[in-house]
């Protein structure tokens, strides 16, 4: 692997910051600034007690950072009570998915960390109430679209996304992690029986930790953008750091894994928080989740893809082989989410037939 990104040099040790000068700080802010880590950047080095050897000017610009966090957490814990309410009548624990359930639960992964849209998870038999009782409450769908709706209704393992008509926040509905047309399926009933709730806070859920590790590294390894691939794996990394520490924890996994049908994500989840991260897994996990890791051959192309499709897609970390690497793992995201006729139809339609003023589905 050559030399690694100013941004993960730091995020792997931040005592890197004390010898960069100005221009090194420049190119840390705007690579932290594209992989939408400006925030955790700050959570890093302050937890590593480097602030005071930030300069005058970058120091200005991560406080400002914090700011922003500190609105964006407000905001999300108000939009959970607001879903909360809205499904207060329904008598199901409220689960919430990624950073969502990160920051609701006071997890390390939870700080600095932003996101968009809450996630949650329900059973799929109760789609019908949950939709009706959030629209009720003020959300509407986003894709209007008949083919949207069916792809979404039929195929996928979500509502299609609603968004509240005053607050503009979103929200993601889901009854299973990966799709309907997944060639695995990891079973929504077992990740909800084995959800826990959240101290001091009625009615809301997350994953388990085992379960909480193999979301993630669904979301990171079965999809096909990565334009937050960085953030997602550093989720990772501080999810492995802070469960790491539970008795018990590291044993489990691989066979979690392979109940779930995950043993496959969670070794690419694994090897690349070693490789880039240097997160500390120990060796007998990797030894053991390694009979569920691809061939020797298909190993090192996938390394040269994950390699670069997981940097910053800033231009001092892009080269013409990371533009190739992005697209080949997007078309393998689509390819592991659909089976090829169906996936041939759905991009067939998005070509020639999505209506323009709407995001692809």
């Amino acid at each position: 692997m050559k030399r690694l990104p100013v941004l993960v040099r730091v995020l792997r040790d931040p005592s890197v910051v004390r010898d960069l000068d100005d221009a090194g700080w420049d190119l840390l802010l705007r690579q932290a600034d594209v992989a939408n880590l400006d925030a955790l950047l700050l959570v890093r080095l302050e937890d590593a007690g480097l602030l005071d050897a930030v300069p005058a000017a970058p120091r200005t610009h991560l406080e400002w950072t914090r700011v922003g966090a500190a609105s964006h957490a407000r905001a999300a814990r108000y939009e959970v009570r607001q879903i909360g309410r809205a499904l207060a009548d329904l008598g199901l624990p409220l689960i919430l998915l990624k950073g969502a359930a990160y920051a609701m639960a006071g997890l390390d992964a939870g700080r600095g960390r932003l996101f968009s849209d809450i996630d949650i998870l329900v059973p799929k038999a109760r789609l019908p109430e949950v939709e009706a009782a959030l629209m009720m409450h003020g959300w509407i769908t986003t894709h209007h679209d008949a083919y949207d709706q069916r792809y979404y209704r039929q195929w996928m393992h979500e509502l299609p996304p609603m968004q509240h008509a005053r607050r503009g926040n979103s929200i993601d509905v889901h009854h299973a992690i990966l799709p309907e047309t997944a060639p695995v399926r990891p079973d929504p009933d077992s990740l909800r029986a084995h959800a826990r709730p959240i101290d001091g806070m009625p009615g809301l859920a997350v994953l388990a930790p085992h379960d909480m590790v193999l979301h993630s590294a669904v979301h990171l390894f079965f999809d096909g953008e990565f334009d937050k691939g960085l953030r997602d794996l550093f989720d990772l990394h501080r999810l492995l750091d802070q469960f790491g520490a539970e008795p018990g924890f590291w044993e489990g996994l691989p066979a979690r894994a392979r109940a779930l049908e995950l043993g496959r994500p969670l070794f690419y989840a694994l090897r690349y928080c070693r490789l880039l991260l240097g997160t500390a897994v120990p060796q007998d996990v990797m030894d053991a989740v390694a009979q569920d890791g691809p061939n020797p051959v298909l190993r090192k192309l996938m390394d040269s893809l994950f390699e670069r499709a997981l940097l910053p897609q800033h231009a001092s970390c892009d080269t013409p082989a990371s533009t190739a690497a992005r697209f080949l793992l997007y078309v393998r995201g689509n390819w592991l989410r659909m089976p090829p006729l169906l996936l041939a139809r759905h991009l067939f339609h998005k070509a020639f037939f999505a209506p323009r003023t709407e995001p692809a589905a």
